[in-house]
């Protein structure tokens, strides 16, 4: 049995069943005490018995503790055909029966104590009476009853014990993963705020910057206030775009967007195979900012992964496009499809459409979704590319 079964009250338990085979070998002894024979076979009897839990063998191999009950069993017959007292013996051999053998063996070797005991009593003469067969038999059913019943209990309380241990590790998990998903969503929130205000707004003051010291005349004063602030500008502008860089995700940080795209394409997005996912690059590819390279890997990745759970598909691919004004993203895949407008909002956050579509529009870029039932899907995004103003 587990070790973790061993509780107090079992314990308890044990040593009674330990009390009442000596108690009844001992009765069985003091009352035929003018017979040595009986005597001296209740003593082996104990002396069987009271090796089984000193012997570490008994403890931990069911062989060994198969033997040792067999030889208690023998001793016990033995006694048995001496005198009809140690019949009263079969009761706590039930117990052991059922609990050192499988069930297999311990129901036929209960059955087995039972008929022992009352051919016993039958054999040396006593008077028959009901009482002689349904007392054994009503025993039996009650060690049965009792010790099946504790498996069961045992067995289910075990598998509530590991339930319970899943959905503490699960639990864990889910907290971790979450506060990942959170330190991932601050640092892109941050960057998306570093770009969209210092970076901007250093940019800015550089053409400004750059304006006004045109407009002065030859050897004005100010050009050296000027000249000063704007190399002051261009050192916070590179600190911004910087942290920009500090901030973004983690497969931004290997290489370029188009790089990230590619291992995401060679990596599942979920269990099992997943569809046949290739990886385009069009037109002439220009340093894009951090929060696009962001949003465009974050709308790619869960596009990707709509299509392994939901689409079915086969095939998929993910085209990124520079253009003259935007870059776009295009996922496609030849999965089942399905109707845009009958498509219930994510849960629970997540990147799904209205997410996706979300991110797209805080760049000022646009999102659409092309599907029919049976037809595949198609998720483009764009995204604007500033003409005059550097990227940050």
């Amino acid at each position: 049995m587990d070790p973790r079964s061993r509780t107090p009250v079992l314990r308890a338990l044990r040593l009674c069943l330990h009390v009442l085979v000596a108690g009844l070998l001992a009765l069985a002894a003091l009352r035929s005490p003018g017979d040595p024979v009986v005597v001296t076979t209740a003593a082996v009897a104990a002396a069987v018995y009271a090796a089984g839990p000193l012997l570490r063998a008994v403890r931990t191999s069911q062989a060994a503790a198969a033997a040792w009950l067999g030889t208690l069993c023998a001793a016990w017959l033995a006694l048995l055909t001496l005198t009809p007292d140690a019949l009263w013996v079969a009761f706590p051999l039930y117990f052991l029966h059922l609990h050192l053998l499988p069930v297999r063996w311990s129901l036929p070797a209960v059955a087995a104590t039972a008929g022992a005991a009352i051919l016993s009593y039958v054999r040396h003469g006593a008077a028959l009476s009901p009482g002689a067969f349904i007392g054994p038999l009503l025993g039996a059913a009650v060690a049965v009853a009792t010790v099946l019943g504790y498996q069961a209990l045992y067995r289910e309380s075990e598998r509530r014990r590991r339930l319970i241990e899943e959905l503490v590790a699960t639990r864990a998990e889910l907290a971790a993963a979450e506060r990942h998903a959170g330190t991932l969503a601050e640092r892109e929130r941050l960057a998306r705020e570093i770009h969209d205000t210092l970076a901007q707004g250093l940019s800015s003051i550089q053409l400004l910057l750059r304006a006004a010291e045109r407009a002065l005349p030859e050897g004005s004063p100010a050009a050296g206030h000027i000249e000063r602030a704007l190399g002051a500008a261009q050192d916070n502008l590179a600190e911004a775009r910087r942290f920009v860089r500090a901030l973004a995700p983690a497969d931004l940080e290997r290489g370029s967007l188009a790089g990230a795209l590619a291992r995401l394409c060679e990596r599942p997005a979920g269990p099992g195979p997943g569809p046949r996912v290739r990886f385009t690059v069009s037109g002439t590819p220009v340093e894009l900012p951090t929060p696009y390279e962001v949003a465009l890997l974050r709308i790619a990745q869960s596009a990707l992964a709509n299509t392994v759970r939901h689409a079915g598909a086969r095939r998929a691919e993910i085209t990124l496009t520079f253009m003259d004004a935007s870059v776009a993203l295009d996922v496609v895949d030849d999965g089942k499809g399905f109707d845009p407008g009958a498509c219930a909002p994510a849960e629970g956050g997540g990147f799904g459409l209205r997410a996706m579509r979300s991110r797209a529009r805080s760049l000022g870029g646009t999102f659409t979704v092309e599907s029919s039932p049976g037809q595949g899907t198609a998720v483009a995004v764009a995204l604007p590319l500033r003409t005059g103003v550097p990227l940050a």
